[in-house]
């Protein structure tokens, strides 16, 4: 048997994970799976033949103790998605990046550490009435607020002091993330595997079901099809996962609001074919010289 290593978080609270689903799959494929806190110290990486980042969920709050542990897995065992992936995903910006290689993108304003007037500075600048903002590094809808050009100056004032010693970024409100909702896909070596749709629930916009969206499995447009192609192609060295999230803009079509390579949750159980492709897609990864 093969060792492979999940990488999950210390403390897993109300998170729903998924990735047991695809344990006996690769079981089935020869391998034996570990599931390890990134936390963990003193572990001997190069007794394993794989390690995968999985749902190291609190990463963001320690980013950089966060790297250094990859760097030391790198060192010893080979780790995915690559570390020169993880680092460039690990930032927000990296949207600008896909947006330079043709990949259409919610429009997005870096305001490096917050302040109230460059926030409400923003509505000028993008011509809306209401707007999201929230961390350049950060997952789950942490410190993602929905904001509008008539709150009054106090809410700012406290967002901004959420903000203290990160940088924040500002997107416009997606209506239809209320009316649609937002489409995740999800490849596996390139290679789209399912597809669910994230419906928020009443009186949020966030869609993580964390928040408790509805998540349902969905068979997509052929639209949407072709943004994840051009998405998933822009991308170099190619992952070994990704999701990458959709929203409808005003003119019907989809632009990408986040490309998430580092520890997204795959939504296994919500295709019934998806564990074993995730599985081989491991087993041809890290068997390939």
């Amino acid at each position: 048997m093969k060792n492979c290593a999940f990488l999950t978080l210390d403390e897993k609270g109300d998170y729903v994970i998924d990735d047991e689903h695809a344990i006996q799959p690769l079981a089935d494929l020869g391998w034996r799976v570990n599931t390890l806190s990134w936390r963990q110290k003193d572990i001997p990486w190069k007794d394993f033949d794989a390690v995968v980042i999985r749902s190291t969920w609190d990463y963001w709050d320690d980013s950089s103790e966060f790297l250094e542990t990859l760097a030391t897995i790198d060192s010893q065992a080979r780790l995915a998605n690559p570390l020169p992936l993880v680092r460039w995903n690990l930032a927000k910006t990296y949207l600008q990046d896909l947006e330079d290689n043709g990949v259409d993108i919610v429009p997005t304003l870096w305001l490096g550490e917050p302040e109230t007037t460059r926030i409400q500075s923003c509505f000028e600048h993008l011509g809306l009435d209401e707007l999201v903002i929230k961390p350049v590094i950060g997952a789950n809808g942490q410190d993602a607020y929905r904001i509008s050009r008539t709150d009054e100056p106090g809410r700012l004032e406290r967002i901004v002091e959420r903000f203290k010693g990160k940088d924040g970024m500002v997107q416009p409100f997606m209506p239809h993330i209320l009316t649609e909702g937002e489409y995740s896909l999800f490849y596996f070596s390139g290679e789209l595997s399912h597809t669910i749709l994230k419906k928020p629930a009443e009186s949020e916009f966030r869609s993580q079901e964390e928040h408790g969206a509805e998540i349902v499995a969905v068979s997509p447009e052929d639209l949407l099809v072709q943004r994840g192609r051009r998405a998933i192609d822009s991308v170099t060295p190619g992952p070994l996962y990704a999701r990458v999230d959709f929203i409808r803009d005003e003119k019907d079509d989809f632009r990408v609001i986040e490309m998430e390579l580092i520890e997204p949750s795959m939504y296994l159980r919500m295709d019934a074919a998806a564990p074993a492709r995730f599985a081989q897609a491991i087993d041809t990864w890290f068997s390939d010289d």
